[in-house]
């Protein structure tokens, strides 16, 4: 039998390697995710011994991200982009803005060309969706609002990302690069721009006109037959076809074609169950993606150029940090946001490595350009779990030591308060909703039909100063905050709703509204059966959980505590 098998040898090392060091490192407290880093590193051509086919890891790497944008998309909609837009869109290209010109001063330094230094700095510019998607899945808040603000500013960076890939090319040759002539460049910019706008255009409006229709019909139709093998086949056919055809008909992205297959998807009721059916297969090549990440890693640049590796992780960590903490501030959202994002940014991945991989092959960027940008995205990614887990701690330090921290936090925003013209059957007696998502938009419509009085709050200003048009009683803020559990009068409230999956914030909630309130009833929604079951022991309120009926059998049990009123609620 023949063993010269590069696809079975390359997975079974891949696999086997990252099993045993992330168990390892889970057993000394480290993230699993530093394990694989590292088993990439031992298969790859970096060091002796085995060497697995990096060419191969590197597709299989590929399927990984497509799986995992795909995911993404049946967790995040449109809409949900579209209410963060007013700081996602702008801090996300002033952010990378600020990053590039970090990167273009330090290959200034090293006697660069200027050319070399604009994509050395792009490649530094741009942070992984994948590693954000783990570090957010894993603490259970990426459909919180700053999880939401994270991922549409990453999506931003994508999208500016892929205009970047396309216009190299033609731009090579005014930056420096030795495939394309200076003379054509300028009649190709406008003729590129053009058709690139075109071709991103006309993929959105098929996917977001047409593929809202079909895609969810046609998993209607495989879901009718009863068949989990079909339903499963034709979830992940969806997430890599409609990927490579969006790569080959209109030269997006793979992680972008996935990323809107997922999002149209998400209109189908199947949703929750194609999430289900594909997150196994996501799982276990995302693996192979930082397998792959290790094996282009070349740990001699460590000893033979420490210095220049100290500068770029200083960018990737300290001044994307800092430009993304300063811009989440100055649109005026709170410490615990900045911090965030700041750490979500804080990292470097796989559109880094395509950028270098092109400023490469154009003659834009010198090889030793490539090794530094591989070895700032390994030791960014290896401690990026350790700046999420630190993000409470230091907001708290900052509060605790800086009077201007505390008065940031403290300062006026117009949608933090209710009016003074709120009716008083919203402030006595009334329910007050944590969370208007999905579910909390049936709870809301539910009793707004019943003629309940409730109180919204809500993270995003933007979705609270529309729901005030509407005619809607809502504050703006973390409702872990005492101050907003406050202004929503909670202390005069019936019946607190937390339609939002916190766990990290539920306890304080309960926590403020039983302090201010002892006789309140707490209504709690939860992702899990073993957190549901941990909350009902703790004695914390009535625990909803899942995704199936949870939003029909919160709103039954909140009606069902009011007597039914005449009127038109809100």
């Amino acid at each position: 039998m023949d063993h010269n098998l590069p696809l079975i040898t390359t997975l079974a090392a891949g696999f086997g390697i990252a099993l045993i060091l992330g168990f390892l490192a889970e057993r000394i407290q480290i993230p699993a995710l530093v394990g694989y880093l590292v088993s990439g590193i031992i298969i790859g051509p970096g060091t002796p011994g085995f060497v697995a086919d990096v060419h191969l890891a590197s597709q299989l790497s590929e399927v990984g991200v497509m799986l995992l944008m795909f995911g993404v998309g049946l967790h995040f909609s449109l809409t949900d982009l579209l209410a963060v837009k007013r700081i996602a869109i702008p801090g996300a290209v002033v952010q990378m803005a600020i990053a590039t010109v970090l990167g273009m001063l330090i290959a200034w330094t090293w006697d660069w060309h200027w050319g070399s230094g604009l994509i050395f700095g792009l490649s530094l510019s741009c942070a992984s969706t994948v590693v954000l998607l783990k570090a957010l899945e894993s603490r259970g808040v990426l459909e919180t609002m700053n999880g939401r603000i994270a991922v549409g500013w990453l999506v931003v960076e994508d999208l500016a990302t892929v205009l970047v890939l396309v216009l190299l090319p033609p731009l090579a040759g005014l930056l420096g690069g030795s495939n394309s002539a200076p003379a054509q460049a300028s009649e190709a910019i406008g003729v590129t721009i053009l058709q690139t706008l075109l071709q991103v255009v006309a993929f959105i409006a098929l996917m977001l006109i047409a593929g809202r229709r079909v895609l969810p019909w046609l998993l209607w139709q495989v879901a009718k037959t009863g068949s989990r093998e079909l339903f499963t086949l034709s979830v992940v056919a969806a997430a890599i076809g409609i990927a490579f055809g969006a790569a080959e008909l209109f030269s997006v992205s793979f992680a972008l074609g996935a990323f809107f297959a997922g999002m149209v998807m998400r209109e189908s009721q199947f949703s929750h169950r194609a999430a289900e059916e594909s997150l196994p297969l996501r799982d276990a090549f995302s693996v192979l993606f930082f397998v792959s990440v290790g094996m282009l890693f070349k740990p001699g640049i460590l000893l033979e150029q420490p210095l220049h590796v100290l500068a770029v992780v200083a960018v990737i960590i300290l001044g994307k940090s800092a430009a993304a903490f300063a811009l989440v501030l100055a649109f005026r959202y709170p410490l615990n946001t900045a911090l965030t994002v700041s750490a979500s940014l804080a990292q470097i991945g796989e559109f880094s490595f395509i950028l270098a991989g092109l400023g490469l092959s154009l003659n834009l960027l010198p090889a030793e350009g490539m090794s530094l940008v591989l070895a700032g995205a390994l030791i960014s990614i290896a401690l990026n779990p350790l700046l999420f887990a630190a993000v409470e701690p230091v907001r708290k330090w900052i509060l605790a030591r800086s009077s201007m921290a505390r008065r940031l936090e403290q300062r006026g925003d117009p949608y933090a308060e209710l009016p003074t013209s709120t009716e008083r059957k919203y402030l006595q007696g009334q329910v007050v909703l944590v969370g208007y998502g999905r579910v909390g938009r049936r709870i809301a419509s539910a009793m707004q039909e019943r003629g309940v009085p409730f109180v919204i709050a809500d993270e995003n200003r933007e979705l609270v100063e529309s729901l005030r048009k509407s005619g809607h009683a809502a504050v703006s803020g973390n409702a872990a905050d005492p101050a907003v559990l406050i202004q929503a009068h909670i202390a005069n409230a019936a019946m607190l709703v937390v339609a939002v999956p916190e766990p990290l914030y539920v306890r304080q909630m309960v926590e403020t509204a039983r302090t201010l309130n002892p006789e309140i009833e707490i209504v709690l929604r939860t992702h899990s059966e073993d957190e549901s079951a941990l909350l009902r022991k703790e004695k914390l309120g009535t625990v909803f959980y899942g995704e199936e009926e949870l939003a029909k059998g919160m709103s039954v049990h909140v009606l069902g505590r009011f007597v039914p009123q005449s009127g038109g609620g809100h």
